[in-house]
């Protein structure tokens, strides 16, 4: 039988938090299975949506002030959340935090913007650059922490600034130079920065082409990822010189479930929810795959989904 989650909650700390950003902001006990594509997690002690700069700063700050743990999402779409849940805040920078500017060929926009939504603010402008995202279901926010990549593209190719909110409160503009980008990895996710916008540098470009571009990626999308499960894409980090799906598959892992977490037979660089999962049946899933894969090929695989809470 499994044991009941153990919820910390302090009206104290509810207060304040209403006193930031609104009652209509602020839940408790908040169940992160709606918050994660993946669709598994236990309940967020704290789940706040902030709607402007200032409110996530104070929100921080008051974190910080008051030792409690906190956690910046997006849409949750490369994230696993324990069953047990959170104790802490979540910090969802996503909804109630959105903006789209289109300026020449730059845009600016606010990191709960849908990188989807960007893309396609791009497309009616008539500037190429952002195709490679058009199908990626993140914010802004994730793309830039973890430079998301799709099909030859990244986000380090069309970033020139981040304007982000550091752990002592300061907000900074970092130049493109300033971001340390690597596969999957920038300075804003080493240092724990919290991307509250970014200004985008594209190209112009023809319409038709573009939007033709975009069709042709999502097609190829359709035809071979399993968009029609919960999942949180690609589950692991490509090694040097394989194709994590590949090392999977040959691992004899094609189909293979533990629980209700399942290796997706269309692409097994993909775990889906295939009714039911847990946190805890992705996890050990994934482990299973690491270690098969490590006695068999020789390879580690790094997952490349995030995990937040206790496994």
């Amino acid at each position: 039988m499994r044991q009941r989650v153990k919820i910390v909650i302090k009206e104290e700390i509810v207060r304040e938090l209403y006193a930031i950003a609104g009652e209509d902001a602020v839940q408790t006990a908040e169940p992160m299975k709606n918050h994660t594509t993946f669709r598994v997690g236990g309940p967020a002690d704290y789940f706040v949506a902030p709607h402007t700069e200032e409110e996530i700063r104070k929100i921080v700050a008051l974190c910080e002030e008051k030792e409690i743990p906190w956690f910046v999402t997006g849409n949750g779409s490369n994230l696993v959340v324990s069953d047990e849940g959170y104790h802490g805040v979540i910090l969802s920078v996503y909804k109630n935090f959105q903006g789209i500017e289109v300026e020449g060929n730059r845009i600016r926009a606010k990191a709960g913007s849908m990188l989807v939504s960007i893309s396609r603010a791009a497309r009616e402008a008539g500037l190429s650059g952002m195709e490679f995202a058009s199908g990626i279901p993140g914010t802004l926010g994730g793309g830039v922490r973890m430079n998301a990549g799709a099909y030859g593209g990244e986000m380090k190719d069309i970033v020139q600034n981040v304007t982000v909110l550091t752990r002592e409160g300061e907000i900074r503009k970092l130049e493109k130079e300033e971001l340390g980008f690597g596969y999957r990895a920038s300075v804003i996710k080493d240092r724990g920065y919290v991307v509250l916008g970014a200004e985008l540098m594209l190209v112009p470009g023809d319409k038709e082409e573009i939007l033709a571009r975009m069709q042709e990626l999502k097609n190829k999308r359709v035809e071979k990822q399993p968009l029609e499960y919960p999942s949180a894409g690609s589950a692991f980090k490509r090694p040097e010189g394989y194709f994590a799906g590949k090392l999977v598959m040959d691992a004899g892992f094609s189909g293979y479930a533990v629980g209700g977490a399942k290796v997706s037979e269309k692409h097994c660089g993909f775990l889906i929810n295939a009714g039911g999962a847990t946190a805890s049946d992705v996890m050990e899933l994934i482990r299973q795959i690491q270690a098969k894969v490590k006695e068999q090929f020789g390879v580690q695989l790094e997952p490349e989904i995030q995990f937040l809470g206790e496994f």
